[in-house]
């Protein structure tokens, strides 16, 4: 007989009914809560009918007073602003909060991995989901990729694991810390919802900050902005990093990768796979690389099962190539190569994006700001770029309007900038001045809320638009 889950017979409000409300509001009812949803959007924007939600009661259009009646938690979607006036009422209330992933940390019945960081991110989960995958463990990935993981509950298996992305919306409401915890760098993002880099840090620091001595942290040994969580490991300490030698994790030697001390399954150095094994670009994949064999090699020491073995690990990467609107080359047409990386969301990543390329490069960048310092990223697209278009509607927090008075101040060969209206006439002006031997790179280094849902529906219209030239 099933043990009856503590919010059983309890009120639930899900804030925002996007792909984790939703997950949210199927779930819940089938543990016995009283749900009931609350969003700005109109039902008809949400395209939510009613019947299809049974027992779920719906305030659309706004979030009133009476939403809060009864309510025993409240469960915020990750795109929520927190500040929204009826939270604030909530917490006068005394209503705990909680997500989609501190309810699910919390009744999962096996290890999990979890994995955030400014950039990165989803690249490593997924590699070090094809890595369990490769050393025959079924693995469930999810979280901030893919699928919010709660309903799967019922199905995992006790010899299972599971791997999470991590996000800094989700995670700055957890109070539960996944066995095996990697922070992958942290550099200036989101500032537009946290507010300042000290609350965006704090709130990545809880993927650390409720583990226990029988836990393993995973850093990177390089990035200056992980120092400040070193404080807070409080298990095994693991690094990866692709200049020095690491004791316990994985790092580069020569054209090398390296497992060593805890990350390796003997304690001695292994060396993984040659750097040109690697089918992904650019150095910052090589340190994704390299974390996906630290968490993989060390997780045995929190989770009970064995590290996986280097030459697993080697398969694996191998046979491993990008995730989609992250560095994808999408077709190559008259010697022009297509490449989209709309995940590309911050200027610290397309700076990481061009510098993956020797290439002459036709650059594509756009977007909504936030709040982010441009004058880094642009120096050295002025240098590698033939040509950098800007698309989008200027006015407000536009990429278009921050951006091209800077660009207008630097040192520009005639016509090396242009702007587009949109990424249609931004795909129609690339096609019309790229020659054989360039690559087209879509990345845009802002958000894509002044036009699309989110990255991946601008990277799949760039796609579609690609496909029709």
């Amino acid at each position: 007989m099933s043990r009856r889950d503590r919010l059983a017979g309890k009120r639930v409000v899900v804030f925002g009914f996007g792909r984790q409300g939703r997950a949210l509001a199927r779930w819940l009812p089938s543990i016995g809560a009283d749900v009931v949803v609350t969003d700005s959007r109109s039902a008809l924007e949400l395209a939510v009918r009613r019947r299809d939600w049974p027992g779920v009661r719906f305030y659309l259009g706004g979030h009133p007073s009476d939403a809060l009646i009864g309510a025993r938690l409240i469960c915020v979607s990750a795109g929520v602003p927190l500040d929204l006036p009826l939270l604030d009422e909530a917490r006068e209330q005394g209503i705990p909060f909680s997500n989609d992933a501190q309810l699910f940390l919390e009744r999962c019945p096996v290890p999990v991995i979890g994995i955030t960081g400014s950039a990165g991110k989803t690249t490593t989960t997924a590699l070090v989901a094809a890595i369990l995958r490769q050393a025959g463990y079924t693995t469930w990935l999810g979280g901030n990729i893919g699928n919010p993981l709660l309903e799967d509950l019922a199905k995992i298996n006790p010899r299972d694991i599971v791997v999470m992305e991590l996000s800094s919306f989700q995670l700055e409401l957890m109070q539960r810390s996944p066995q095996v915890a990697a922070i992958l760098n942290l550099t200036p993002n989101h500032l537009d919802r946290h507010g300042s880099l000290e609350n965006y840090a704090a709130a990545k620091a809880n993927i650390l900050r409720y583990q226990n001595r029988s836990d393993v942290a995973v850093l990177c040994q390089d990035d200056k902005g992980s120092q400040p969580f070193v404080p807070l490991v409080a298990g095994e300490d693991l690094r990866f990093s692709r200049y020095e030698i690491v004791a316990d994790g994985a790092f580069t030697l020569g054209s090398r990768l390296l497992v060593l001390g805890a990350a390796s399954y003997d304690g001695a150095a292994h060396v993984v796979c040659q750097r040109g094994e690697i089918a992904l670009r650019g150095e910052h994949n090589v340190a994704n690389v390299l974390a996906a064999c630290a968490i993989t090699g060390g997780m045995g020491l929190a989770t009970g099962r064995p590290g996986i073995a280097p030459a697993v690990m080697r398969a694996a990467i191998r046979d491993f190539r990008p995730v989609a609107h992250r560095l994808e080359v999408l077709r190559v047409q008259h010697g022009v190569s297509w490449v989209n990386d709309s995940i590309a969301t911050a200027p610290e990543r397309l700076l990481a994006a061009l510098n993956s390329f020797q290439e002459p490069l036709v650059l594509l960048i756009g977007g909504a700001d936030k709040d982010l310092p441009w004058a880094v990223a642009l120096q050295v697209a002025t240098k590698k770029a033939k040509h950098i278009i800007v698309f989008g509607a200027e006015g407000g927090k536009q990429v278009a309007t921050k951006v091209m008075p800077l660009l207008q101040r630097m040192s520009l060969r005639p016509g090396q900038v242009l702007r587009a209206e949109g990424l249609a006439e931004a795909v129609e002006c690339a096609a019309g001045v790229a020659l054989a031997g360039d690559v087209v790179l879509l990345s845009p280094g802002g958000t894509s809320y002044d036009a699309y849902a989110d990255f991946a529906e601008r990277g799949n219209h760039f796609r579609q638009l690609v496909s029709q030239l």
